[in-house]
């Protein structure tokens, strides 16, 4: 446990200590006109000749006035502390001191990230589920017909060219013109971000056993579906655990766009509401919310994934 620890959390400080190094040149500009304001001596003194210089001849022209680079109100990239800071403030601070937290209401804050991390969980959860279960029914299909193969993989694939943030206004819009609103929209874009990795996933897997094994199973006589289910859909779980990884974060990125128009909760109407009000700190807590999510989501992927392989007799 330890020799996993060491390079992550080493790789972690490295990672902290270039984001507090980036923050100088971010925000120097807002750094200097406050130290300026406050008396301070700046290079060169004309705010003219300041903005046409680049970010980083004024941090090494201005050493002395960047103490508040860390600090600013509004920062244009706020430094790792604030960010955790506010972290807290949006999810225990906010449901255990706020007036409208659970503690004090018995229901969760509509400003706290965890009710807005629940919102988008549900459209992930529904959207994962259908896009697998999509991927999967497609990959039996193209493993078993060759029109299929020839005609549904390639439009699968020209699916993925398409950007979500282009195509998820146009997928709610439709629904909503049709009376389908709320969590199913947001499903929908999960769903479509999800269920390629499923399907190329499976589609190799099915394919993986040799030929064998298909001979054999000829010899037995055996049905198609009995090929299925004894031989190819077993030799195609490691195939379809490792593509649910992939797509379980999809889905949350999925879910998250889907928030963007919609703006009825969720971490991307959180994350679009910071950005109409400049508050990038509240951007960055957001957009840590989701990666701890997507984290988790994955780990207890993996979590099912050993399990199921154990028990198949597929790991040691």
């Amino acid at each position: 446990m330890t020799r996993l620890i060491r390079p992550v959390l080493a790789m972690v400080l490295a990672l902290m200590a270039l984001w507090y190094v980036a923050v100088l040149p971010m925000n120097v500009k807002e750094t200097l006109t406050q130290a300026e304001r406050a008396g301070a001596v700046i290079a060169p003194p004309s705010a003219v000749e300041r903005r046409d210089m680049s970010n980083w001849a004024l941090v090494l022209n201005n050493t002395h006035a960047l103490g508040e680079s860390w600090n600013l109100d509004r920062p244009r990239l706020p430094a790792p502390h604030q960010v955790l800071t506010e972290l807290y403030a949006s999810t225990i601070g906010e449901e255990v001191t706020g007036r409208r937290g659970i503690v004090k209401t018995g229901t969760l804050s509509n400003r706290s990230l965890i009710y807005h991390g629940l919102i988008t969980l549900n459209a992930t959860f529904v959207g994962f589920l259908i896009g697998t279960g999509l991927g999967v029914v497609l990959a039996v299909g193209i493993v078993h017909s060759r029109v299929m193969d020839m005609s549904v993989m390639p439009w699968a694939i020209v699916s993925q060219t398409i950007p979500i943030v282009a195509l998820a206004p146009m997928i709610i819009v439709v629904l909503y013109s049709i009376g389908i609103q709320g969590l199913l929209p947001k499903a929908v874009i999960s769903a479509y971000l999800s269920f390629f990795p499923v399907v190329v996933g499976m589609v190799k897997g099915l394919r993986a056993p040799d030929s064998m094994q298909l001979d054999l199973m000829r010899t037995y006589s055996a049905e198609p579906m009995t090929v299925l289910t004894k031989l190819r859909l077993p030799s195609s779980v490691p195939y379809l655990f490792a593509s649910l990884k992939i797509a379980i974060a999809a889905s949350l990125v999925g879910a998250i766009v889907g928030e963007l128009p919609v703006q009825q909760g969720g971490l991307g109407a959180r994350m679009l509401a910071g950005s109409y009000y400049g508050q990038t700190a509240q951007i960055w807590a957001a957009l840590l919310m989701a990666a701890g999510l997507a984290a988790v989501l994955v780990w207890l992927i993996g979590v099912i994934e050993r399990r199921t392989l154990r028990r198949m007799g597929m790991m040691a």
